[in-house]
């Protein structure tokens, strides 16, 4: 019980802090631009740029998700955001650099991403496809 409630006193002030971050961060997306690169007319120029910008984003899921979520209600088109949301948890710069490179080494980093680099692409296709 007493390990619980260590997690919990680490982890809690931290998913506050993300969560009120992206709050603002989402009252700071501009509306119109977001549309133009990410809405239903972005298309596949909208599912790049997404698959671009998620391995540098910092933070873990509470950043993430709700920098997506922000998206959204900005106007950000569904295949775009899952792209974005699944290339930043396949090639995350913070997740390779600070677990996968010094417990796995470099050699199996490079390959699990060469191998994994199509699939952030493949979802946003199938999404795109479906509607």
């Amino acid at each position: 019980m007493a390990a619980t409630k260590a997690t919990l006193a680490f982890t809690l002030p931290r998913i506050v802090v993300a969560l009120v971050g992206a709050g603002l961060f989402a009252e700071l997306l501009p509306d119109d631009q977001v549309q133009a690169f990410f809405g239903a007319d972005g298309g596949w120029k909208g599912i790049l740029l997404a698959a671009c910008l998620g391995p540098p984003t910092p933070g873990g899921a509470f950043v993430s998700f709700a920098i997506g979520a922000a998206a959204l209600k900005a106007g950000a088109s569904v295949p775009a955001v899952l792209t974005y949301v699944t290339s930043w948890a396949l090639f995350s710069t913070t997740k390779i650099l600070t677990y996968e490179i010094p417990m796995m080494g470099a050699r199996a980093m490079w390959l699990r991403v060469a191998l994994s680099w199509p699939i952030p692409f493949i979802v946003g296709a199938v999404v795109l496809l479906i509607g």
